[in-house]
């Protein structure tokens, strides 16, 4: 006498847990994608309809509370020279990209560029600051 067995073994897959696998790890990549901010410091630029683009060296941010960061590092008032002139060595045309809040005097932006003519002046160099700006609705 054979004996035989209750259970029987199917040969097919089942995919349904699959696909909820690959779901969730569909929207758990969504999710985190935007979390993720490309630029660190948020400002609100002033607007302007010119489109001058340029190759940029180094990039300076002034937020509102009117905080100097080269990149993305907070540098003070004192350190903004040494900073900038490490980044423009070895630069005959650098560019530097001025990001101010559009909240912020003028005398803030106008110190930035004297860094930069001081730096020019020194090494005898043309270097240029480019203020960025938002599109005009």
């Amino acid at each position: 006498m054979a004996i035989q067995t209750r259970n029987k073994r199917s040969v097919e897959f089942s995919t349904a847990s699959m696909s909820d696998l690959v779901f969730l790890l569909l929207i758990f990549f969504m999710l985190t994608s935007t979390l993720v901010a490309p630029n660190a410091i948020k400002l609100l630029l002033p607007s302007s309809n010119s489109k001058t683009m340029a190759k940029q060296t180094i990039t300076v941010y002034i937020n509102e509370n009117y905080q100097y960061f080269v990149g993305e590092s907070r540098v003070g008032a004192d350190e903004l020279g040494n900073r900038l002139s490490a980044g423009l060595a070895g630069q005959v045309e650098g560019s530097v990209v001025l990001r101010s809040d559009k909240t912020v005097p003028v005398q803030y932006v106008v110190n930035v560029i004297d860094v930069v003519n001081d730096i020019n002046q020194k090494t005898n160099q043309k270097h240029k600051v480019i203020l960025a700006t938002s599109a005009k609705k």
